[in-house]
């Protein structure tokens, strides 16, 4: 029997899961002007630009959060895009299969690729479970603490297909709680609310303890900053513990205490974990007792800033010191004034690092590249009449996949220095 005709003449989708413009033949279509760049979407390139399309009347009706055709100037089929007009990243590719069906098979196909990655590089159910664009997924990021994942739809079509993509991520990964984060910069660029909500199961009573590199952190999966925890600077964390042995160690911008307690499980003397809020330093405070550490913990509130001078004021001197700071470069726009904060940074905490002691630097803004940053930083250094050896440069771990077509993806940098 032959389905009802819609009004359009499309035939309507009883699929679950499948909203109607997940359907080739009723999407709407965007075309690529003349001299946009083909070659590099055909390459991989998951993004289109406002500027690189024919934003006629019809096109920027579009809805936000819309799937649609993407075509090149002479109508030939790129993929499958999601849009919103209202942003400057008006597409961004979904498939390169022009028929791709946007249900919840296909974001189950998509997240069981994920998940078989993360279960290989890990023994517990504790990581990144999706870095968008990373992970074909673009703009969503989803964390993964035990059974609850914190999911982060950054993008609209994220949103407008949510339901899709937590019946796929319950099924895949078995999960029984699903809170929505909102807080991500990326929504207010595409125009999206920033209320946080539980999607399914319950939010966690109390932070969740999180073991890793032999450190116990506590994450605040509903109060605290993004998800609740950076599991980015994981294999960064290991490899400082390695210095901290014995040491007094100074973690600034330290969150919930990320590099401070991995120095401690990795056997520092002391750490001193400083930050502007007491509700991210209690936790740490939490995590460290939890680890039988809590004689060798201290917290200090404060601006990070002025601790550091306040501290070279004390005559403070530590054998491990590590500023891992919120993105001073978020955009390109920005990225001179962000590359003069981190050398400030570096030239404010450098006189605190003993001799031959160490120096851990880092940067998550992805508009201020490895190159920039590390010259901002040996500049600071050098202001500070301290010469460096450059002992290590790390990224994020294997949870966050860099997308090669896209720089912004390998956003985290990591220097070790030693003074």
């Amino acid at each position: 029997m032959t389905a009802p005709s819609s009004p359009d003449g499309a035939r309507p989708d009883s699929r679950p899961g499948s909203r109607p413009e997940s359907r080739p033949e009723s999407r709407p279509v965007l075309r690529l002007k003349p001299k946009a760049n083909v070659r590099a979407i055909r390459h991989g390139s998951p993004w289109v630009f406002d500027n690189e399309l024919v934003m006629d009347r019809r096109s920027k009706a579009i809805a936000p959060g819309t799937i649609a055709l993407l075509e090149d100037h002479e109508r030939q089929p790129l993929g499958t895009v999601a849009v919103n007009p209202e942003s400057r990243i008006v597409a961004r590719m979904l498939d390169r299969n022009a028929d791709a069906d946007i249900d919840t098979a296909w974001f189950a196909k998509r997240l069981s690729k994920a998940l078989s990655l993360r279960e290989r590089l890990y023994d517990a159910p504790f990581y990144r479970l999706v870095h968008a664009e990373g992970d074909g997924l673009p703009g969503v990021v989803i964390d993964r603490f035990g059974d609850t994942c914190v999911v982060q739809p950054n993008a609209a079509w994220a949103e407008t297909h949510l339901d899709a993509l937590v019946d796929a991520l319950v099924s895949v990964t078995g999960v029984t709680n699903v809170l929505k984060n909102a807080g991500g910069r990326g929504r207010t660029l595409e125009g999206l609310d920033a209320e946080d909500t539980v999607l399914r199961g319950a939010a966690p009573d109390a932070a969740v303890p999180v073991e890793m590199n032999g450190a116990t952190y506590m994450a605040d999966l509903t109060g605290g900053q993004k998800t609740g925890l950076f599991f980015d600077q994981r294999d960064n964390q290991a490899f400082v513990a390695r210095l901290a042995k014995g040491e007094r160690v100074l973690d600034v911008f330290s969150h919930v205490g990320g590099f401070g307690l991995a120095a401690l499980a990795g056997g520092a003397a002391h750490a001193t974990c400083v930050d502007g809020s007491a509700a991210a330093l209690a936790l740490a405070s939490e995590g460290a007792a939890r680890m039988g550490a809590a004689e060798r913990f201290t917290a200090r509130q404060g601006d990070a800033f002025d601790t550091l001078a306040e501290m070279a004021g004390e005559d403070a001197r530590f054998g491990l010191v590590i500023c891992d700071p919120p993105a001073f470069a978020p955009a390109k726009q920005a990225v001179d004034k962000g590359l003069r904060a981190y050398e400030r940074i570096a030239r404010l905490a450098a006189p605190l690092v003993a001799e031959d002691g160490y120096l851990v630097l880092c940067s998550c803004s992805h508009a201020a590249d490895l190159n920039s940053f590390t010259g901002a930083c040996l500049r600071g250094i050098g202001r500070s009449g301290r010469r460096a050896q450059l002992l290590y440069s790390g990224a994020a771990g294997a949870d966050h996949p860099l997308l090669p077509q896209l720089a912004e993806s390998g956003y985290l940098k990591a220097l070790v220095f030693r003074l």
